[in-house]
């Protein structure tokens, strides 16, 4: 059984981010895959801040990274990159964190403008990381995500089709052992 970690790089959980998140657990789920969320908001402040390498905290969060086969990151755009928090946590991960591992970017941002967010700001510190599996990723404009009582979210059609075709194509290149099957 494949397994699958989502980073979460919002500094809130209420942001329409968490739509594509559960929305992605729940697809990922029913397709027989193991889903964790890490969000990076829960750590502690002062170990993401100081590179405390010997927290627990950023331990076990850096080990449910090694053990995936598959890495979500997930992340709002501001200032035409990924947010600051995603950053800490992503300069924890060792050189080579991603080596092997299929990554896929889901981003959000108020408007169309910041598309470019996954090719030009997010893909290469994956790649840095030692990605070279990284999936084209998923960008969103949050007026496509409308957010209910009860923490509930609803993606718009055309969100909801183009999250769906990457998750397949995530999913069907994990069966594959890493190969991307167009």
């Amino acid at each position: 059984m494949s397994h699958v970690v989502i980073i979460a790089g919002s500094p809130s959980k209420r942001s329409r981010l968490t739509g594509l998140i559960d929305y992605s657990v729940s697809q990922l789920s029913e397709a027989g895959i193991t889903v964790e969320v890490i969000h990076v908001a829960d750590l502690p402040a002062d170990d993401l801040v100081q590179a405390r390498f010997d927290s627990t905290f950023i331990r076990d969060a850096l080990a449910v990274v090694e053990a995936a086969d598959a890495v979500i990151v997930a992340t709002p755009v501001y200032k035409a990159a990924y947010s600051g928090v995603l950053k800490l946590f992503l300069d924890l991960i060792p050189q080579e964190g991603l080596r092997g591992k299929v990554s896929l970017p889901l981003v959000i941002g108020g408007s169309i403008a910041h598309l470019l967010a996954i090719d030009y700001a997010l893909k290469p510190v994956l790649t840095t990381l030692g990605g070279r599996h990284i999936l084209g990723g998923v960008y969103a404009v949050d007026q496509g995500i409308e957010r209910l009582d009860g923490d509930k979210y609803i993606l718009s059609a055309e969100i909801t089709t183009r999250l769906n075709r990457s998750l397949e194509e995530l999913r069907l290149t994990l069966e594959n052992g890493g190969i991307t099957i167009a």
